[in-house]
């Protein structure tokens, strides 16, 4: 509920509105919002890394040789 209300408060709309407009929305769409929100806190925590890792992340993975076979 406080979320509901911080987010009518940002956007001076009624809570109302909010509600609807979040009812309106796909319910794969309010999954991944309530997905992202769990781990919001998460995002940008590890250093290091590239900035556009989603993008080529297969690339990075191959250059740091995660997944490949090593020798014991």
């Amino acid at each position: 509920m406080a979320e509901i209300e911080a987010e009518s408060r940002g956007r001076k709309i009624s809570k109302s509105d909010v509600v609807r407009e979040r009812l309106e929305r796909p319910a794969r769409q309010r999954r991944r919002t309530a997905s992202l929100n769990a781990i919001a806190d998460l995002i940008g925590s590890v250093d290091g890394l590239p900035t556009d890792l989603t993008a080529r992340k297969k690339q990075y993975l191959h250059t740091t040789g995660y997944g490949q076979k090593h020798s014991r």
